[in-house]
């Protein structure tokens, strides 16, 4: 089967994730800027899962490029990732709503971790239908970022309960990391089959 439904499948749950995401954002009743104070922290925990949320999108579709077609394994692999995905927008409110308070922010760190978990699942599968010689495989090569991830969020689960402030900078450390669009995909396509990219 061709990957054209899953693609718009994966679309749509990340639409509708961010769209609830802003949804949850009170607006103010004062038309002062002191009336936004409160909302600090749920404006920044959003604008943390709408980075997250906008790399996956953007390399779940570089990932996709280079696919043809598509088996079971993979449609639930890819049903795995969203699952996470779509947890995004409670873990957002519930940490952003309790100013950063350790459960919340271990919680989030948790949906994070097993959201990389999945990517990494179904990245593994997509290389296994496609064959060790393909592009793909070629591209993905020792995935040093998508090692790393979710060691990072491991410890920002920890320190969440050590120092919140420790545990948001992990989290965001991870998605400054990404977020240079991962160009190995691109960068297998210009080399071709003879000349394999493998960027880090």
């Amino acid at each position: 089967m061709t990957r054209n439904r899953l693609e718009a499948f994966t679309d749509a749950v990340i639409a509708i994730a961010i769209t609830i995401m802003v949804l949850e954002l009170t607006v103010p009743h004062e038309p002062t800027l002191d009336a936004l104070r409160p909302l600090f922290p749920v404006i920044g925990a959003y604008l943390l899962s709408f980075v997250n949320l906008g790399i996956y999108w953007n390399n779940h579709h570089h990932m996709m490029s280079v696919v043809e077609n598509v088996n079971g394994k993979i449609l639930w692999a890819n049903l795995h990732l969203l699952f996470w995905l779509s947890l995004f927008p409670f873990v957002t409110g519930w940490m952003g709503e309790n100013d950063f308070d350790p459960v919340p922010t271990a919680a989030y760190g948790l949906v994070s971790l097993l959201g990389a978990i999945a990517y990494y699942l179904l990245q593994t599968a997509l290389v296994a239908s496609q064959g060790p010689g393909s592009k793909l495989a070629a591209a993905v090569g020792r995935d040093l970022k998508g090692k790393a991830s979710p060691a990072l969020y491991l410890a920002g689960i920890v320190f969440s309960f050590v120092n919140r402030w420790i545990a948001l900078g992990l989290y965001v450390f991870v998605a400054l990391m990404w977020l240079v669009p991962d160009r190995r995909i691109e960068s297998s396509l210009k080399a071709g089959p003879q000349e394999p990219a493998e960027i880090d």
